[in-house]
């Protein structure tokens, strides 16, 4: 069994759904809109650059969480899945994955993006393996905080050795597809490396070492 490993946003989904989820917010008065809109703009900027503060992020997306009861929070996300999310799934991303289905792969999502926005999302894959940010409960309730450490950057190579080692799997032969420069130190880690529709500096990385360049949309 080999591992096929996607990112998420803006590589499965021709959108990011980390940021999607905060439109949604402000679409609905859920949050101050003018306020939270602004600041969800800055993130999803400093994201793109290469300098986003993680933690100062997470406190500003997971608060939202911790403001609302889990049924509430549930009925949310099916409308956010219906309005937003659809739209972004490809037929080129289906058969991706299904294709490493089909060889008997092991698939696997690795995301920033916290699991309360995007484990429907895996299963609407079909993808029973996620490993994403994961925002704190307490007695049933988001917290608003992170609970350990969350998966972006160096954190997505020691979040994913860690589930290596609870389901006794290698990276013999694996497969990481992504689209962002904020993923090269998981890129780097696999046999296959594979650039979806990349940044610009993912790009020209993919490009100067060989990896293969392919896009979803």
């Amino acid at each position: 069994m080999t591992l096929a490993i996607f990112d998420l946003d803006n590589t499965l989904l021709s959108g990011d759904s980390d940021y999607l989820w905060g439109e949604f917010l402000c679409e609905r008065n859920i949050v101050d809109s003018v306020r939270y809109r602004d600041k969800n703009r800055q993130f999803f900027e400093a994201y793109e650059a290469g300098t986003l503060d993680i933690m100062e992020f997470l406190e500003f997306s997971l608060e939202p969480l911790s403001r609302n009861d889990p049924k509430t929070l549930a009925r949310w996300h099916a409308e956010f899945m219906a309005e937003k999310i659809e739209p972004l799934i490809t037929d080129k991303a289906r058969r991706l994955v299904e294709q490493h289905r089909d060889k008997g792969d092991t698939l696997l999502i690795v995301t920033a993006t916290n699991s309360f926005v995007t484990q429907p999302i895996a299963s609407r894959f079909g993808i029973d393996h996620l490993i994403a940010t994961e925002p704190e409960i307490v007695a049933g309730r988001y917290t608003g905080h992170v609970a350990g450490e969350p998966s972006f950057r160096e954190g997505k190579v020691r979040r994913l050795r860690q589930w290596l080692g609870e389901h006794d799997e290698t990276l013999a032969g694996s497969t990481f597809y992504s689209d962002s420069h904020n993923d090269l130190p998981l890129l780097e880690l696999v046999d296959s490396p594979v650039a979806v529709d990349p940044d610009e500096t993912l790009k020209a990385a993919a490009e100067s070492r060989g990896w293969p360049v392919i896009s979803l949309r």
